[in-house]
């Protein structure tokens, strides 16, 4: 079956705030370069991997609408619509409930008191959805999605900023594999994650790898697609029966993202 992705092209995008260590306003994107790297990750995606992409109409007063992973959490033909913590991004939900609604998809939408950032903090591995909190998205939201859904949920509290949601750090792959980041979680989390994921099955990226976002990636079948990274990282998994595709996208890091942060799996 074709994986079917949801991006936005980055015709607005820039640093105009700042909400993550990432991000500088004083170290603005650089427009030409940026679509340039967007249209490379299009590219692989669409042409290499034979993803089917669909594409949501960029607007100019939300700049990080092009990290449409933060769009929702999927669920077959379900899209929980996250609720941004803060104000900066709350002017997107309503453009992804638009783009839903008009697509066929069934719209949910949670609590106003309830802080939740879509498969940015939310990520199927085998039968259960791990969702990181505390930076960006509350743990209140985790017992209702489980109950509203049905499923299997485990909580992993992230305990670095840098590392403020769970796709900076941990990336579920095809046949159950895993690649994460344990610096980025409290010993607790990573406990939960040793316990539920075989040693065989994990991935474990180093401190450089992590800073270029390396767990930050789309898995298509066998292939996984990152930020420029290490020759480590590559040879890792090519030893678990993966193929590595890499594409600059440090014009996206400037705003703390990478490769799965421009992607919706919908």
């Amino acid at each position: 079956m074709t994986d079917k992705i949801l991006m936005c092209p980055p015709d607005y995008f820039c640093i105009k705030y700042e909400i993550n260590p990432w991000m500088n306003i004083d170290v603005q994107s650089e427009c030409p370069l940026a679509q340039k790297q967007w249209k490379n990750l299009y590219d692989i995606l669409k042409n290499h991997l034979k993803a089917e992409i669909k594409l949501l109409e960029p607007k100019e007063e939300v700049p990080d609408m092009v990290f449409t992973a933060n769009a929702a959490v999927m669920h077959g033909n379900k899209a929980i619509i996250s609720r941004f913590k803060h104000p900066e991004r709350q002017l997107e939900q309503k453009y992804f409930i638009e783009w839903f609604r008009q697509n066929g998809y069934e719209v949910i939408t949670l609590y106003p008191d309830m802080s939740f950032e879509g498969a940015g903090d939310a990520l199927y591995l085998g039968n259960s959805l791990y969702a990181g909190y505390v930076p960006r998205t509350g743990i209140s939201s985790h017992l209702y999605i489980a109950e509203l859904l049905g499923i299997h949920v485990i909580s992993l509290e992230l305990v670095s900023n840098s590392f403020y949601h769970l796709d900076t750090c941990f990336c579920p792959l095809k046949d159950d594999y895993l690649i994460y980041y344990p610096g980025a979680f409290d010993e607790y989390a990573n406990k939960v994650i040793e316990n539920n994921v075989p040693p065989e099955k994990r991935i474990i990226v180093n401190d450089e790898e992590a800073s270029y976002f390396t767990c930050n990636a789309v898995n298509i079948n066998d292939a996984v697609v990152t930020n420029l990274t290490t020759k480590r990282f590559t040879k890792l998994l090519e030893e678990k029966g993966f193929r590595h595709f890499q594409t600059d996208l440090s014009e996206f890091m400037k705003a703390g993202g990478a490769a799965k942060c421009l992607t919706l799996k919908i």
